[in-house]
């Protein structure tokens, strides 16, 4: 797996290099925002925010608007609101600083598998306009394609593959987030609010009260 780090402080950078290739990863440095966005992202982007021409929030935006490849996101902060906006802006998932290599090397691995196409996805999922193709990743409505983070992408899959069913918020979370996930409990409502957007009508999405989310075409 070929790996983007984009990190400046050699102290972190280093060791982390070092590890990530032990563990048999391709890993590319970078130091800056600059950098960042010209480089290839490969097939995984670990991005520090604290980079010293620009905010990572600000890479991890352009990123993510031009490329679907899993983010993890390296911060300092622990504020939940951060975090969210982070999701919002198309990180995968996030570790705060001091972090211990294994951990990170886990969350690698976990986004990386939910990112992978499935080999048993089977025929693509219809609903409406809509088209789902799990095989490919690939979203399409009216014919256009959709452009989702991974996470956007299985939780769209995950609603299309049963219209009209209440999905209750827990089960979204286990179907979708694995049981090592430790993000803050609004990242499903932040993931909501992207889809319905990108969808470009919220009823494609319904909030079940108390309970959970469903999808249904509107009408």
């Amino acid at each position: 797996m070929r790996v983007l780090l984009v990190e400046d402080d050699d102290a972190i950078a280093e060791p982390l290099v070092a590890g990530l290739r032990r563990d048999g990863f391709d890993v590319h440095r970078v130091r800056t925002a600059h950098d960042a966005l010209a480089a290839d992202p490969g097939d995984f982007v670990l991005l520090d925010l604290g980079l010293p021409d620009g905010d990572g929030a600000d890479v991890c935006r352009s990123l993510r608007a031009r490329s679907g490849v899993p983010i993890i996101v390296i911060t300092a902060r622990g504020d939940e609101i951060d975090r969210v906006v982070l999701l919002e802006l198309g990180a995968d998932d996030y570790v705060v600083k001091p972090f211990g290599f294994r951990e990170l090397v886990a969350r690698i691995r976990a986004v990386a598998r939910r990112a992978s196409p499935r080999t048993d996805a089977g025929a693509p999922l219809r609903v409406g306009p809509l088209e789902v193709d799990r095989r490919t990743r690939r979203a399409t409505l009216a014919g256009t394609e959709l452009v989702l983070t991974p996470k956007e992408f299985d939780l769209l899959a995950h609603l299309t593959a049963e219209p009209d069913a209440v999905h209750t918020r827990q089960s979204i979370l286990e179907a979708v987030w694995d049981p090592h996930w430790y993000g803050p409990t609004k990242t499903l409502d932040v993931h909501v609010a992207s889809l319905r957007k990108k969808l470009g009508d919220p009823r494609w999405i319904e909030t079940v009260r108390g309970v959970g989310f469903r999808l249904r075409e509107p009408g």
